[in-house]
């Protein structure tokens, strides 16, 4: 009996993970991994050159990780040199800045390179990404909204978390989530859990939260061509009010996207006789 309570008590074999840094230059890739590793900011801008290495442990969940960091230059200048280490990785930050419009642009460029570079075998599920969407603590620069983030990152299973490496606010919390996901993916043989990935809606309401949000008018918001009918424009609302409704939709930015659909049918609906 007491030997198979000291075989419980006996900790589990330390693990060592890869995790990279992807993102433009200057959204704060290194002072997010200062401010968690080394608990402080840098204030003076330095850009990486090339690929940053660094070697932390860590304690989740009773278990020592030993975290290998590949923090990547963004600059494009850099891309012979980064493009190395994609290759065995179990996680990723992808970075971009809140008042950095391009910056957020980037992000599906940023998983087009890596997918490039793995190959075509390469299986971007098994790996877990944490999007960071940082310098929250300038909300008057800010041009990338929360809701607008959160539906790019859970639309496509990632992790994502609102960040200040200036001020901390957001980094431990989101390397404790990134962490033990990983550890997830570890335990289970290198795949990621069926419920790290079960976003709780569709890629339909998605895609039409980021239309409706990108349209350059009403008739562009309900889907339909200037001069279409008053049957139409209500066909068309009925479908996207059943898809969006904020009580049977959960997707970041639903309830915006219903309402302006409501606003659209409605100043539609005035100009027609």
């Amino acid at each position: 009996m007491e030997t198979n309570l000291q075989k419980r008590k006996e900790p589990r074999k330390s693990l060592r993970i890869k995790v990279i840094s992807m993102g433009n230059a200057e959204v704060g890739k290194s002072c997010i991994i200062k401010r968690y590793c080394e608990k402080r900011f840098v204030s003076k801008y330095l850009a990486t050159i090339g690929i940053d290495y660094g070697v932390t442990k860590v304690q989740i969940r009773d278990r020592e990780i030993k975290v290998n960091i590949f923090d990547m230059a963004g600059h494009p200048f850099f891309y012979e040199v980064r493009n190395e280490f994609y290759k065995d990785t179990q996680g990723v930050l992808l970075v971009y800045d809140v008042g950095q419009r391009e910056s957020f642009d980037a992000l599906d460029s940023w998983l087009t390179e890596m997918r490039q570079e793995l190959g075509p075998q390469a299986d971007l599920e098994n790996i877990i990404f944490s999007v960071c969407a940082n310098k929250i603590d300038c909300p008057k620069h800010r041009c990338v909204d929360e809701s607008e983030g959160r539906l790019w990152a859970e639309s496509r299973g990632f992790l994502y978390f609102e960040t200040s490496a200036q001020t901390g606010e957001g980094i431990n919390e989101m390397f404790q989530m990134f962490y033990s996901t990983i550890i997830d993916l570890c335990e289970n043989g290198g795949k990621r859990p069926t419920s790290s990935i079960n976003i709780g809606f569709t890629k339909e309401q998605a895609d039409s939260i980021r239309r409706i949000r990108n349209s350059k008018d009403s008739w562009d918001m309900l889907g339909l061509k200037p001069g279409s009918s008053r049957e139409e424009i209500n066909r068309a609302y009925r479908r996207l009010a059943v898809l969006l409704h904020p009580d049977k939709c959960i997707a970041p930015g639903s309830e915006d996207a219903f309402k302006a659909v409501v606003n659209a049918r409605t100043a539609l609906l005035k100009n027609i006789k």
